[in-house]
């Protein structure tokens, strides 16, 4: 049985085995989002980082996404941001796709929750 499951995968594109589902990828970024917003809750001063991001990538990306997230930066107090990072809402799911948060996670803190959908990660 395992000898057939095999040979069935050998012959399936390795790019086809490796497509995540969009399910799979927000529950994934929401698991970041709740990381990076525990992390806000006791160093609000990282709110910078995702500031730089955005002056930085909004030089040359006039995306409204990125526009929008500068907005919500600027006018949302921390617990609606919070909220909003946390949320399994379809505005927050679509926000969290620019998130301008790279960088609030160590790299050992963003390894250990992706290891967690995907343990082949080293």
């Amino acid at each position: 049985m395992r000898g057939e499951r095999t040979e069935r995968l050998a012959r399936i594109p390795v790019y086809t085995r490796l497509v995540r589902s969009h399910e799979w990828i927000d529950r994934r970024s929401l698991a970041l989002h709740e990381a990076v917003a525990a992390k806000l809750e006791v160093r609000p001063e990282l709110l910078q980082v995702a500031h730089a991001n955005l002056r930085r990538w909004r030089s040359t990306n006039h995306a409204p996404a990125l526009r929008e997230w500068q907005e919500l930066l600027d006018r949302t107090p921390l617990p609606q941001l919070l909220a909003l990072l946390r949320s399994p809402s379809e505005a927050a799911v679509r926000l969290r796709q620019s998130s301008p948060f790279a960088g609030v996670l160590s790299p050992e803190e963003r390894q250990a929750i992706l290891r967690l959908y995907d343990p082949r990660r080293t």
